[in-house]
């Protein structure tokens, strides 16, 4: 079974890692969240579930203005070929997440490590980073350093890459 995003707080708790999580309506876009701008500060994420044609896949979180060219993108993240978007099911099943709510938080939830996670550099420039709790109806703030802590501890090194164009 999937982590639920009270989990998700806890285990960031247990790792001494503060954040802030406030609560909304449902945001199911990049252009939904914009309504918050000015109320949480820090770098806004866009988080891309992708695979290659071995099946291997990838998280790509960038900042969410940035813009990611998914015909080039395969040569920067060590991709076998071209990459397309992952299917509904395998989101589910890997990061434990539905569409409309991935986010890098949804590493938590790939015990397996099957799940490549590529940070844009850019997105990496801001001291604090907000992503959705493993729900799209909350925004959680977390510090950079505390992000890479998180990752480290579920097990997977991002690669931090000039991703956006």
């Amino acid at each position: 079974m999937p982590k639920t995003p009270e989990e998700l707080l806890d285990f960031l708790k247990s790792l001494g890692i503060e954040t802030k999580t406030r609560r909304h309506a449902p945001l199911f876009t990049v252009a939904d969240s914009q309504s918050l701008r000015g109320e949480i500060a820090g770098g806004h994420t866009k988080n891309l579930f992708l695979k290659d044609k071995k099946d291997n896949f990838f998280l790509v979180t960038v900042d969410e203005d940035a813009t990611v060219d998914l015909k080039t993108i395969h040569h920067k993240i060590g991709a076998s070929g071209r990459v397309s978007f992952g299917k509904p099911e395998a989101l589910m099943e890997l990061l434990g997440v539905a569409p409309g709510s991935v986010t890098v938080f949804g590493a938590i939830n790939d015990v397996q490590g099957r799940v490549k996670v590529v940070l844009d550099e850019s997105l990496m420039e801001n001291d604090i980073i907000n992503g959705h709790p493993l729900t799209n109806e909350a925004t959680t703030s977390i510090g950079r350093g505390d992000l890479l802590c998180f990752l480290s501890e579920t097990h997977h090194e991002p690669l931090v890459l000039k991703v956006a164009e």
